[in-house]
């Protein structure tokens, strides 16, 4: 791995807290402690801590992850509509650096689409980002919005199309048009979610990836989405890295996508 190789998407769960009403499901207990182990096996060494849903606006537990690794992370919380200013300065101290919206039907998410371009506004001086993630074959009903965002965008796991599409389809191309915007990124990850061919290179989902690092390698970003609560068995990490490389050859690429894609979309 490259120094300072990011994985962008993790979450951290401990099964004596508390879940949120809106909870869709019993994570299993995955602590920093074991996701330490993860990264130490994978040669990483950042981290993006993102909220989980079933948490809803408590993001105490992440927080504490956050202070853990000190500057070595940075979190994506979820944050009610009317969060204070003051809020949002000491989240940002504590290594906050995005406000999460989950749009997925039934997963959850706590925020409505009314809230996101008021939120945007908000947090785009503090050079924060949206870390978007919704139905991909539902891009073309919101690109005209997610366009127009103050601040930084990040889209999850592929665009996430729940029924991966061909490179050619209106809703993919909507993603590319999107990332020719500066200030908005793709997280390539979790192919798992929404491979229909499956493993062990979820060919579906990574001619999407191709596309995406063919197109704009400068708006790639790679993640783990480690603990994979919604997998039994989990997919092994390792394998999920080593698709990367199968994805995009060029190796100063896969070094972008690992260092500076990251460290300018979260602020590192």
């Amino acid at each position: 791995m490259p120094e300072l190789a990011c994985d962008c998407h993790i979450h951290l769960y401990d099964a004596a807290l508390p879940l949120a009403s809106t909870a869709t499901f019993k994570p299993p207990h995955a602590p920093l402690s074991a996701y330490l182990r993860v990264q130490q096996a994978l040669g990483l060494e950042r981290v993006v801590l993102v909220q989980p849903t079933g948490y809803g606006f408590d993001n105490s537990f992440m927080l504490e992850g956050l202070a853990q690794l000190s500057n070595t992370a940075r979190g994506i919380a979820t944050l009610p509509e009317d969060v204070s200013d003051a809020e949002l300065q000491r989240l940002h101290a504590a290594g906050v650096r995005g406000v999460r919206f989950m749009m997925i039907p039934g997963a959850g998410g706590p925020l409505p689409w009314s809230a996101l371009e008021r939120m945007s506004a908000r947090i785009a001086p503090l050079g924060w980002c949206i870390d978007l993630q919704l139905d991909g074959r539902d891009l073309p009903l919101h690109a005209a919005m997610i366009d127009r965002l103050p601040s930084k965008v990040v889209i999850d796991h592929t665009g996430k199309f729940l029924e991966p599409v061909p490179v050619s389809h209106p809703s993919f191309k909507a993603l590319l048009n999107l990332l020719a915007r500066p200030g908005r990124w793709v997280k390539l990850a979790a192919p798992y979610e929404t491979s229909k061919l499956g493993p062990p290179h979820y060919a579906d989902v990574g001619a999407l990836a191709k596309a995406l690092l063919q197109a704009h390698p400068h708006r790639c970003v790679w993640a783990s989405n480690w603990p994979h609560p919604s997998r039994n068995p989990p997919p092994n990490d390792a394998d999920l890295l080593a698709l990367l490389s199968r994805w995009v050859g060029d190796g100063a690429i896969r070094a972008r996508v690992l260092v500076a894609n990251p460290a300018e979309a979260f602020g590192f």
